[in-house]
């Protein structure tokens, strides 16, 4: 089973309702499993507090603030990675990165390289516009369509 086998895999356990695939040929073995999309919550009884008042207002900036950042990131779009390995922003420690902040991108153009199972895969961006924000640290572990670039197409 070849890489791109590996991937057309992920994504169609993705995007089905099956929570774990295995596959087992002569000499090889791969399992894919969905992340438990489960939401644990703990109610806790809190203390009545005698200066509420006070800090509900930094509580309501702090959510505000929150909110107007989730909005502005709205008109973005985002270059998401499409496999699970480890994010690196140069081709070699001593080249300069792919792409910065204010770079401009093309269909087309590698912003990144992934390195899965000792395989460098050099990843394209799919859009055109200005790369807005870099949201992966280099050489950290990435996980499938986690956001790595926010892209303005303006």
């Amino acid at each position: 089973m070849d890489f791109k086998q590996i991937q057309e895999l992920i994504k169609m356990v993705n995007k089905s309702n099956l929570s774990e695939l295995s596959i087992e040929e002569k000499d090889f073995k791969i399992t894919i499993k969905q992340k438990d999309d489960v939401i644990h919550q703990a109610v806790v009884a809190a203390a009545p507090v005698v200066h509420a008042a006070p800090a509900a207002a930094p509580v309501q900036a702090a959510a505000a603030e929150k909110k107007a950042v989730a909005e502005d990131t709205s008109k973005y779009i985002t270059i998401k990675s499409p496999m699970i390995g480890t994010f690196y922003r140069k081709p070699s420690p001593d080249k300069p990165v792919f792409a910065e902040v204010g770079d401009e991108v093309t269909p087309g153009k590698v912003v990144c390289i992934i390195e899965a199972m000792k395989l460098f895969n050099e990843i394209e961006s799919e859009v055109k516009g200005r790369i807005v924000k870099v949201l992966a640290e280099d050489q950290t572990p990435v996980e499938y369509d986690q956001p790595l670039f926010l892209v303005d197409p303006s």
